[in-house]
């Protein structure tokens, strides 16, 4: 390497160097993995004092002006980020600074040239920017040498500005910066440009993403009304559930540890473990009773006509009475033919009354079965049929239900969303750190005993994180007062059914231990942490 006259540099410049060249490839190298913004910007601001031995230094970052309108070249202003300083405390205070050569931040992200300055209260002559004594005056710190570098990126945009203040030398004194400090807090700058777009289009693909999450669960859950808010609610319950097991330090689970990443992957799957219900007919998953409201309507239709068939048929008998004995023997038997009909139409609303019970999705009690077939055989005159069955063989079926709204071929149907739901997750390109998403999402029905769905998982196959959903899943179903086909359970009675299932070995015994004891159940609508 050599000096601007190409004379080769002595070796006691090369070594130090050698040696900040290598800590700028170490730099980049740490800029490049941190994607946490807030903590990015203290790392750029820390190494570059680092590298150029300052005692403080300031960040700012080029913004959009606050509440600017819309116009062709939207307003920029420089927000000051991150301060530090050795020597004196500084109390962080929000504040933004035009670009403009009024400053000395201003000045280089307007032109994107460094500034070196030896003593900021002796600018150079003709320098279009001032020095601003505030915070020296304010706290009797003396500012005495400052560079100002801009954070460019590749394509050559200002994205902010380093101001670097009191460069020191070897015994703490402070000194002027030299070149080579300068070009290597420009490197440095560089880097950190790059650096610093990166995290913020992570960020925004982020946003991007969990946008795309919230309207996936808010569409699946348009399809059904009644559980709307049920995703999230889990999600809310699973996300607070893992954060406790978390911290565990006792017990079995002391050793269960969540990454960042993992406390990310559990939210998503949570959210998104129902997406597969856009698989399932819409008809089929707001079935509220035993006949869907189409097939109800058809049999009060039948009722209503063979009511009136009924009526119709007894002013028929009349009329053929009279005719055939006269007014008053027809007027002597008239409150037989009243009575008779009246006993007929009972027997119609009380057939009618029967079908309305068993369409409740509730256990029918001994002897319906029986009842129902009696109304299935019960037959009334149309136009078109003169002996029409009050039920068909399909409603029977369905009214015939022993409990519940879903019939053997329904329930599978529904069952079949968590099928869907891997399939349709695992066609999403997850990033490696997310990647378990669909086979967490996918397992919420599963049981530790080998009884659940869709593949019967026993309890070495169910991880901890689905283990902890399945518990959320159905303390939200027990819960909620939003569901068509039955009323919500109070907590203790839902939590006293979770038990059930503990004992009869479908649940975590654990994790419900933890559930209950730190009152997980009372984060049911709080929202989760953004992960």
């Amino acid at each position: 390497m050599t000096s601007r006259d190409d004379s080769p540099l002595p070796a006691d410049d090369l070594a130090p160097l050698v040696n900040q060249l290598d800590e700028l490839n170490r730099i980049g190298a740490a800029l490049s993995a941190e994607r946490d913004t807030g903590r990015l910007l203290e790392l750029i601001l820390t190494k570059a004092r680092a590298i150029t031995s300052s005692d403080a230094g300031s960040l700012y970052l080029m913004q959009p002006r606050t509440g600017a309108g819309e116009t062709r070249e939207p307003a920029r202003v420089l927000r000051f980020a991150v301060a530090q300083n050795d020597s004196v405390d500084v109390p962080f205070r929000f504040s933004e600074l035009e670009v403009t050569e009024r400053s000395i931040a201003g000045h280089v992200a307007l032109t994107g040239v460094p500034v070196r300055i030896d003593d900021a209260y002796a600018l150079p002559a003709g320098a279009p920017y001032t020095f601003n004594r505030r915070f020296d005056e304010a706290t009797g710190y003396r500012t005495h040498s400052v560079l100002a570098v801009p954070m460019r990126t590749p394509k050559g945009a200002v994205v902010g500005v380093v101001q670097l203040i009191n460069g020191t030398d070897a015994g703490g004194r402070v000194t002027p910066y030299s070149q080579r400090q300068e070009a290597l807090a420009v490197s440095l700058a560089s880097q950190a440009a790059v650096a610093v777009e990166n995290s913020e289009l992570y960020a925004a693909i982020q946003s991007l993403f969990e946008g795309f999450v919230r309207a996936s669960v808010v569409a699946i859950e348009a399809r059904d009304p009644a559980t709307s808010g049920h995703s999230f609610r889990v999600a809310n319950l699973t996300v607070a559930f893992a954060e406790t097991v978390d911290r565990a330090d006792a017990g079995p689970l002391a050793g269960v540890r969540f990454s960042r990443d993992e406390m990310r992957t559990i939210r998503y799957a949570s959210l998104l473990h129902d997406f597969g219900k856009v698989g399932v007919r819409e008809e089929i998953l707001v079935k509220a009773k035993k006949l869907y409201p189409a097939q109800l309507d058809l049999i009060h239709e039948r009722f209503k006509l063979a009511r009136r068939s009924r009526e119709l048929g007894a002013l028929q008998r009349r009329l053929d009475y009279v005719l055939a004995h006269g007014r008053e023997a027809y007027l002597e038997r008239l409150p037989r033919f009243e009575a008779a009909l009246e006993d007929d139409l009972a027997r119609l609303d009380a057939a009618r009354a029967l079908v309305e019970a068993a369409n409740e999705p509730n256990v029918l009690p001994d002897g319906s079965f029986e009842r129902l077939q009696a109304v299935a055989e019960t037959v009334f005159a149309d136009v078109d049929h003169p002996a029409r069955p009050l039920l068909q063989a399909d409603e029977v079926r369905l009214l015939s239900l022993r409990k519940g709204s879903l019939s053997e071929s329904e329930r599978v149907q529904i069952e079949s969303h968590v099928v869907h739901s891997y399939r349709f997750l695992s066609q999403i390109p997850w990033t490696p750190e997310i990647g378990r998403i669909p086979a967490i999402a996918a397992g919420h029905h599963e049981k530790l005993d080998g009884t659940g769905y869709p593949n019967r998982l026993s309890a070495p196959d169910i991880p901890v994180q689905t283990r902890m959903m399945t518990i959320a899943d159905i303390f939200d179903a027990l819960s909620a007062a939003d569901r068509p086909y039955k009323k919500a359970v109070p907590v203790e009675r839902a939590l006293h059914i979770l038990e059930l299932a503990v004992a009869d070995g479908e649940l975590d015994p654990d994790l419900f231990r933890v559930f209950v004891e730190a009152r997980i159940f009372d984060r049911w609508l709080v929202e989760p942490f953004a992960y």
